[in-house]
């Protein structure tokens, strides 16, 4: 099953803000099949600058994207995407930011998104929103992590 990351679960895994979402990540991120986990570059833009708010130096950060860009395969942004994410914010109320992850999942073929920020099992366009950092986890991923 292909799968989608979204920001949190990455910020998590660094070790921002919370040290039980960062064992959860952490965890998740290492069972995840690094064939079928994708980034969208939006994420790995998103990622940067939440490192550098949480006070990490540029340098840093930069590598800290470049080691994530090169445990999962990214996910580029395309004009189909940006049409789909407006459609996303205008239908469902989505930020922009968050519209175009969701998009970028669904046109490369993902079946989850692994995000905290939106409406968990929310489904658009075969892609399943999953709160990994939920009580009780979602059908798909608890499926995914058997």
């Amino acid at each position: 099953m292909r799968v989608a990351l979204d920001t949190n679960v990455l910020a998590y895994a660094e070790g921002i803000d919370d040290p039980a979402r960062r064992k959860i990540a952490v965890s998740l991120v290492s069972d995840l099949d690094s064939g079928s986990t994708f980034l969208p570059i939006q994420v790995l833009g998103e990622l940067f600058r939440v490192l550098r708010k949480a006070k990490y130096s540029a340098v840093q950060a930069r590598a800290i994207v470049f080691r994530w860009q090169n445990t999962f395969p990214v996910i580029e942004t395309s004009t189909t995407v940006l049409r789909a994410a407006l459609d996303l914010t205008v239908d469902h109320r989505l930020t922009i930011w968050d519209a175009i992850i969701l998009a970028c999942a669904a046109e490369n073929g993902c079946r989850l998104l692994l995000s905290e920020d939106l409406q968990d099992g929310f489904t658009w366009n075969g892609v399943t929103v999953a709160n990994p950092f939920a009580a009780k986890k979602h059908a798909l991923l608890a499926g995914l992590l058997e």
